[in-house]
């Protein structure tokens, strides 16, 4: 029996199940909360829920995560360095500390400024103390990567810290993206370290031999040597595990399938049972990437989404997420009886809300820095979690003085406060937590918007089923590929409301209607679809496991490694110009280059599948030949470019299937 171990570490929960991959069986599954303070004590409970003692040995652990997600959807993640050669930034980067220096190449890979060796020493001492990892992206890296490598080796020789290479994430075109790419992977690496250090103190407690695998965005996995290099393939990875876990549950090829968890609601579109592969890289939290993903949609809408109220009292949902008052309470009740205690009605808070409340939850990194008022917060919740208004009472300060979000973005301290969970607490469909810390909490909020507090959950209940229903549309339009944000529309968004909020006495409405059913996925979505399903005109499909699809899916996964390499015309008539991600190199002959590029890149593939965890695989090799006519009246062709891809698919090494030899599929040509 080949028995694995699936987890999916969440924003608010982590997932476990113990699959027979053979006889595609669930045979255990179990819940527990996701303690971000010390994620190792979320996954022991995990793993406890599920009674492994009555199994045999597991053949190998499996994780999905929405940790990377979250953490760029959030703002959170290490301070980073980033070191750009031969370009000044383009747009607003997520990075503070940035230095531009002399660098680059061209179109062609030949350098168009040389490396300043002194400037860019000095560039790099300056971030000794003021970060915690470096970036570097060089200006056309895909083309040659030679200035990125001799700036790395500069870093590992001034600096004890990680260093990213944009070249090494992804060999697309975009400076931008690049860039991008290489820093939110470098702001990654503690968060992902952390999870695999939390991982494996547990499997060693629950005596737990096994390799770890971990799923990639695309719905592919990767081992963890491989995680630990490029987190940032971890972005999706869990929406891309309900895609894997949906489609394993219930054999539906056409579909939509919804993934609502604790902070982010997730889309994808099945056609044939598979989803659509974004080549331009994935989107997330408004940073293009230059990662290739599963295309999903990411909103910032789930069972853990701060519920506040705008300037005009008007009830917002997410896209923040937030601990729920109900969650912490059950640990904390005299949360619950601080709230009793609030801000008059008529007090304007600038940068919180009356319901907020905030927690501890771990030390901060050597680099940070905080004020005395953030030092004492950190003293005082330590002790337990506090409202803001005991804070601002104990500090004798006023709230407005009191700004906590640095502190919260840097994932030293969490904000708690009213969230979809604690609406459904209130309602009555959902009583697993501290119901009374829900209800106060509420209270305040319907206090200051001046209604009661049922019409308020009411409201509230209204504005998050149309906010999901939003979400299905959005998706469906990017889907067919109109470059359209319908709440940027202020037309779309008007006929919307009318179908999806019709009222009597008007004098017309309208309505929608999927042409696909929705598969749902996640714990909240029993509360929360129906009705959606009912406001879209389609069938809602909830599968048997629906609540732990995601530890299925990184169960289920397979690994596939892609190796991309670019022939063109050299500057010299005759002359050909290789460009792979490990070097760019001169030919005089066409076939001749085409010939080592093909053999080159089925070698590092192989190399890829090998570090991903892959024992046995396939290398599927597609190989194109561009041409172009010079002009319309002109017969002949005139040669552009030849594209290499060379795919290593396999399943991982803990697979127990027949023996198969390793064969290639040439699809040159097609």
């Amino acid at each position: 029996m080949s028995l694995v171990l699936g987890i999916d570490t969440g924003g608010t929960y982590t997932d476990g199940v113990v699959v027979d991959l053979e006889k595609r069986r669930i045979l255990n599954k179990a819940k527990a909360l996701t303690t971000r303070e010390d994620l190792s004590i979320g996954i022991c409970s995990c793993i406890d829920n599920l009674k492994l003692e009555g199994f045999r040995e597991i053949s190998a652990v499996s994780l999905s995560t929405t940790l990377a997600t979250n953490a760029i959807v959030e703002g959170r993640g290490c301070e980073v360095g980033l070191l750009m050669l031969g370009h000044e930034p383009i747009g607003e980067l997520p990075v503070k500390n940035f230095a531009v220096l002399p660098g680059g190449h061209d179109i062609k890979g030949q350098e168009r400024e040389e490396l300043d060796m002194e400037k860019t020493r000095r560039a790099i001492i300056d971030l000794k103390g003021k970060v915690d990892a470096v970036a570097i992206s060089g200006y056309l890296s895909v083309r040659n990567p030679e200035h990125e490598l001799a700036v790395m080796k500069m870093v590992h020789e001034l600096l004890d810290l990680p260093v990213v290479c944009a070249h090494q994430l992804t060999t697309s075109l975009g400076f931008k993206e690049r860039t991008v790419t290489a820093v939110l992977n470098a702001k990654l690496i503690p968060i992902i370290d952390e999870l695999f250090a939390s991982v494996k103190k547990v499997l060693q407690e629950k005596h737990i031999d096994a390799p770890i695998m971990v799923v990639k965005g695309d719905g592919c996995m990767m081992s963890e040597a491989m995680a630990r290099e490029k987190p940032i393939e971890t972005i999706l990875s869990g929406p891309a595990s309900s895609i894997i876990g949906g489609t394993f549950l219930t054999d539906i090829p056409d579909a939509m399938v919804f993934d609502m968890g604790g902070t982010t609601t997730d889309i994808a579109v099945l056609k044939d049972g598979i989803p659509f592969i974004n080549q331009e890289g994935a989107s997330v939290g408004g940073w293009l990437t230059r990662v290739q993903a599963a295309q999903i949609y990411t909103y910032g809408l789930g069972g853990d989404s701060y519920i506040w109220l705008d300037k005009e009292r008007r009830i917002q949902v997410g896209p923040r997420r937030v601990w729920p008052l109900s969650v912490v309470a059950c640990q904390f009740p005299q949360l619950a009886d601080e709230l009793d205690v609030n801000f008059d009605k008529g007090y304007n808070l600038m940068f919180a809300q009356a319901t907020d409340c905030f927690m501890f939850l771990k030390q901060p990194l050597h680099s940070e820095q905080f004020s005395d008022k953030e030092e004492e917060v950190i003293e005082l919740l330590q002790e337990s979690p506090h409202s803001l208004y005991y804070l601002t009472q104990s500090l004798k300060t006023d709230p407005n003085l009191l700004d906590l979000r640095h502190l919260v973005n840097s994932g030293v301290i969490a904000t708690i406060s009213v969230t979809p969970s604690d609406i459904l607490h209130v309602k009555g469909a959902y009583t697993e937590w501290n119901r009374e810390a829900a209800v106060r909490g509420v209270d305040i909020l319907a206090y200051r918007m001046g209604v009661g507090r049922d019409e308020f959950v009411e409201l509230a209940m209204e504005k998050i089923i149309n906010e999901l229903c939003y979400t299905c549309l959005q998706s469906l339009v990017s889907y067919e590929g109109r470059d359209v944000w319908l709440k940027d529309e202020p037309t779309v968004m008007y006929m919307i409301g009318k179908a999806l909020s019709p009222a009597a006495g008007r004098k017309f409405d309208c309505s929608y209607k999927l042409n696909m059913p929705i598969i749902g996925i996640g714990a909240p979505i029993a509360a929360w679809l129906p009705k959606v399903a009912e406001k879209l005109h389609t069938e809602l499909i909830i599968p048997r496991h629906a609540e732990v699809a995601n530890a299925v899916g990184a169960a289920a996964g397979k690994i596939m490694e892609t190796v991309k390499v670019l022939i063109k015309p050299a500057e010299k008539d005759g002359a050909y110009l290789m460009h792979a991600p490990w070097e760019r190199r001169y030919f005089e002959d066409l076939q001749e280059a085409v010939a080592y590029a093909l053999d080159d890149a089925k070698k590092h593939a192989s190399m890829a599948a090998l570090k991903a965890g892959a024992k046995e695989f396939e290398l599927v090799v597609n190989h194109e030949d561009v041409y172009a006519r010079g002009s319309l009246e002109d017969s002949d062709e005139v040669y552009i470019e030849s594209r290499i891809e060379i795919a290593a698919v396999g399943r991982p090494e803990w697979a127990k299937e027949e023996k198969k030899e390793k064969f290639f599929v040439d699809l040159s040509g097609c």
